[in-house]
């Protein structure tokens, strides 16, 4: 396991940011501080805007006015060249796990380190035996996707949004394909991720498991990102 990193610095910071999906104004005047070693739940019905708003944190949709910083990037002067090396701060956990079936549990993480830079095959080697220990699966390396149970593939993307050592971890939907009992292992074991020092973010419908593991809630409502607690859930 990693130490523990004691650290509150910022790493996603908007202010009086507005949204826009296609022209259309999906969130307004969106203020938002996440630190590292926070661990923060996403909250929203269909539609309210927690996808846009994650597009936002990883570049895929630009800001309209206002201002943004994420992981040390201004989200104002980004460029689509600079895109690669912010995703490179951050660790994306998507619902559908997005493994390559065709390649073992190894080759999907050093598919990941080569395209993102990576030449020392014993320095790559060392990162993969690393992620997977995070995450519980070292002896599953040898494995294809679909020799390994749901929540497995789900820790072994987790493993890969580990790789780049990332500030930050955005999960959208992580526990959505999962049973009450993986989805508990995967939300404890993104706890401890932030234990460790990154921000987490998870988007998430799943209000039961948050009873179990309460944490700062933001909500998207009516175009607008609020604070939360779980009495309005």
């Amino acid at each position: 396991m990693e130490e523990v990193q004691e650290n509150n610095e910022v790493v996603i910071k908007l202010e009086g940011v507005n949204i826009l999906q296609r022209d259309h104004l999906v969130l307004s005047d969106v203020n938002l501080e996440l630190r590292k070693g926070e661990f923060t739940y996403l909250i929203g019905k269909t539609g309210s805007g927690k996808s846009s708003l994650l597009k936002v944190l990883y570049g895929e949709i630009p800001i309209g006015k206002g201002k943004g910083e994420v992981a040390g990037f201004d989200l104002n002067k980004l460029k689509s060249k600079q895109i690669p090396f912010l995703r490179r701060k951050l660790g994306i956990v998507f619902q559908d796990f997005q493994l390559l079936s065709d390649r073992t549990v190894n080759d999907n993480l050093l598919f990941v380190l080569k395209a993102t830079g990576w030449k020392n095959k014993q320095q790559m080697d060392v990162r993969i035996r690393k992620v997977l220990d995070m995450v519980g699966l070292m002896h599953k390396g040898y494995k294809f996707p679909h020799e390994i149970s749901g929540g497995e593939q789900q820790r072994v993307s987790i493993a890969r949004a580990l790789l780049n050592d990332p500030e930050i971890v955005i999960a959208d939907e992580p526990t959505g394909n999962l049973d009450p009992k993986t989805t508990q292992e995967i939300l404890v074991l993104l706890h401890e991720i932030a234990q460790r020092g990154r921000a987490v973010l998870m988007a998430t419908h799943d209000y039961a498991n948050m009873l179990s593991f309460s944490s700062r809630i933001i909500k998207c409502e009516d175009g607008k990102l609020v604070e939360g607690n779980m009495e309005q859930i």
